[in-house]
């Protein structure tokens, strides 16, 4: 090789090795310390830097970009003694890089170390159920300390969070049968809740119902009332305008007599007084039919006849000897219709004990009893 050539090489070989030590590319959001002769100089901004070589080196490189910081559980002891472990998540960024590297050896061993005092310090002060429910006063009063004391050291605190609050496995117990308990509470309040509104509901419905019920039974009695109003007014002005004669009415009564002992309830059956008036009314009637060609003063004896029987012996049953100064036909006319009457009786008490005594045999009544 040519001797020339090998000077040349060197020298091209030490240009290029400072030409790369002179020159530094930052990345962006990175900063490096340079210190020249062990002595800080600058702090590089991201992009391409110039530095003189062998005299200035890169001391530290740092991010400046927001960091997360997850501690390790820490004992902290309340104020009512008892020793719950409690995780924390920092966020911090570095404002200056400087003092990042020159005002602390190492500032996350320096910042967890002041989280677990000011911890310390502020879950003391307070007891397990105040720390289990105010985490946000925890944080601020963190963040606080925290971001006052970092400031020399170039740190930025944003914000500090309370992962997690380990309490005692004891006390995890009495606090689940705590809530357990506050929670049968208030689904029994709730059920006894429930109950008293569908007991009221019902009330309320139960109330609507009978009024409607008896508003409905009102009207119903009062247009049934009216409607029998009508039907009697009816009946008795036609009786009246048609001038119903005595004897119609009388058989009108006969034939209403075994009507009064249909009912289940009697038991025993009285014949009205009035039965002996119907009667001769019908009687009567039969006998004016059948001697039309008789006489009339032979009629008017007989019935005067009747009249002074009837008068001297009221409680005497009308039967076929009672009337012999009757012509025979109206004897007997009156003779079947006293018979007639007298089965309807019998009829109707027969129906009246059978309806109340249904294991009873019913006795038989005959027409010539």
């Amino acid at each position: 090789m040519d001797p020339v050539v090998i000077p040349i090489l060197v020298a091209a070989i030490v240009v290029i090795f400072l030409v790369a030590s002179t020159v530094r590319i930052v990345p962006q959001a990175r900063r490096y310390n340079i210190e020249r002769f062990g002595r800080y100089r600058r702090t590089l901004q991201p992009g391409l830097n110039l530095v003189l070589p062998v005299a200035d080196r890169v001391n530290s490189k740092l991010d400046v970009r927001e960091q997360v910081y997850s501690s390790e559980p820490k004992p902290v002891i309340t104020e009512d003694n008892l020793v719950v472990n409690i995780d924390t998540v920092l966020y911090y960024q570095i404002t200056d890089p400087r003092s990042a590297a020159y005002e602390v050896a190492d500032y996350l061993h320096a910042i967890d170390q002041l989280t677990v005092t000011t911890l310390r310090n502020v879950i003391g002060s307070m007891d397990l159920e105040a720390t289990l429910t105010s985490r946000e006063e925890i944080n601020a009063r963190l963040r606080a300390v925290l971001d006052d004391a970092t400031g020399k050291w170039g740190i930025r605190v944003n914000r500090v969070e309370i992962k997690a609050i380990d309490p005692p496995h004891t006390i995890k117990e009495a606090m689940e049968k705590q809530m357990r308990a506050e929670r049968d509470k208030r689904a029994a309040i709730l059920h006894a809740e429930g109950e008293r509104q569908a007991k009221i509901l019902t009330a309320e419905g139960t109330k609507q119902k009978d009024i409607l019920e008896a508003q409905g039974t009102q009207q119903a009695t009062i247009l049934r009332a009216d409607g029998e109003a009508k039907a009697v007014e009816l009946v008795f002005q036609s009786v009246h305008r048609n001038d119903a004669d005595p004897k119609v009415l009388a058989y009108k009564y006969l034939e209403t007599l075994p009507h009064l002992a249909s009912s289940d309830n009697n038991t025993f059956w009285v014949i009205p007084g009035e039965l002996t008036e119907a009667v001769r009314t019908v009687t009567s009637a039969f006998g004016d039919q059948s001697t039309a060609d008789a006489p009339t003063s032979a009629q008017s004896e007989e019935a005067a006849a009747l009249d002074a029987d009837d008068a001297s012996d009221e409680s005497r049953t009308p039967e076929l000897d009672a009337r012999p100064t009757l012509p025979l036909d109206a004897a007997r006319a009156t003779d079947e219709a006293e018979k007639e009457a007298a089965a309807a009786v019998s009829d109707a008490k027969a129906e009246a004990e059978a309806a109340k005594s249904p294991q009873m045999p019913r006795r038989e009544q005959t027409s010539g009893d």
